[in-house]
C-alpha cells in the first residue's frame, strides 16, 4: 500500500471506530451538524448536473482529459471522511477501504469505480473542481450560470475558510477532543490554515 492509500485508509478506519463507539445520540448529533453543508451540496450537485453534466462525462471520465480525477491527485479533508461515513452503510465504507488495499497501475483516483466516485459525498475539492475546458464551454454562453456558480463558490467558504467558525475546523475539533489525530487535520495542521485562523483572531479583537 502506498503513502497515499495508506494515509486515507488510516483516516476512514480512525473515524469509522469513533462513529462506532459513540452513543446514537451523538451520531444524531453530529447528522444534525452537517444538515445544512448537506443541503449546500445538494444544490452545487444540481447545479453542476444541469450545467456539466454532459461535458465532464465525456471529456474527463471517458477521455481523460482532465487531471481532476488522476492518481493521488485528489486532497480530502478530515471533515471529508466523517461526512461521507455519516452517510454511508458498513458495505459502502468496506468497498472504500477494499480499492485503498490493492495495488492499482492505473493513472486514475483509486475511487474511481466504474460508474463514478465511489464516495456517497464526495471530497469538497472535487466537487469544487471545474477545469478550464468546462468553464469555457458553459460561462462563455451563460453569464447567469457563472454568477450562480460564484455565489456557490462564496457559500463554500462557510463551511471550509477558518476566517470564522467553521464546519470542517469544528469537526477536526470535536475527533481531537476524543483523543485522534490524522495528517489529513488540515485545519489544525496546515500552516497557511492556521494562518487564517490567527489572522481571523486578532481581527476579532
Amino acid at each position: 500500500m502506498n503513502d497515499y492509500n495508506l494515509e486515507q485508509s488510516e483516516t476512514i478506519q480512525m473515524v469509522r471506530e469513533h462513529l462506532r463507539t459513540i452513543l446514537p445520540s451523538e451520531r444524531k448529533k453530529l447528522k444534525i451538524r452537517i444538515k445544512d453543508y448537506l443541503q449546500f451540496r445538494k444544490e452545487v450537485n444540481r447545479f453542476l448536473q444541469h450545467h456539466f453534466s454532459q461535458i465532464c462525462t465525456q471529456k474527463c471520465y471517458q477521455d481523460h482529459y482532465s487531471a481532476c480525477c488522476s492518481r493521488e491527485g485528489i486532497t480530502t479533508f478530515f471533515a471529508d471522511v466523517v461526512i461521507n461515513l455519516l452517510m454511508s452503510s458498513g458495505e459502502e465504507t468496506d468497498r472504500l477501504l477494499q480499492v485503498l488495499s490493492v495495488p492499482s497501475p492505473s493513472f486514475r483516483c483509486v475511487y474511481l469505480g466504474e460508474s463514478g466516485c465511489l464516495w456517497n459525498i464526495k471530497p469538497i475539492v472535487c466537487e469544487m473542481f471545474l477545469c478550464e475546458h468546462a468553464r469555457e464551454s458553459v460561462f462563455h454562453k451563460d453569464s447567469n450560470a457563472l454568477r450562480q456558480w460564484e455565489k456557490l463558490n462564496r457559500r463554500e467558504k462557510r463551511y471550509t475558510w477558518p476566517n470564522r467558525p467553521v464546519l470542517f475546523d469544528d469537526l477536526e475539533t470535536r475527533f481531537i477532543r476524543a483523543g485522534y489525530s490524522s495528517t489529513l487535520m488540515y485545519f489544525h495542521n496546515s500552516p497557511g490554515l492556521l494562518r487564517v485562523k490567527k489572522l481571523a483572531g486578532k481581527k476579532s479583537k
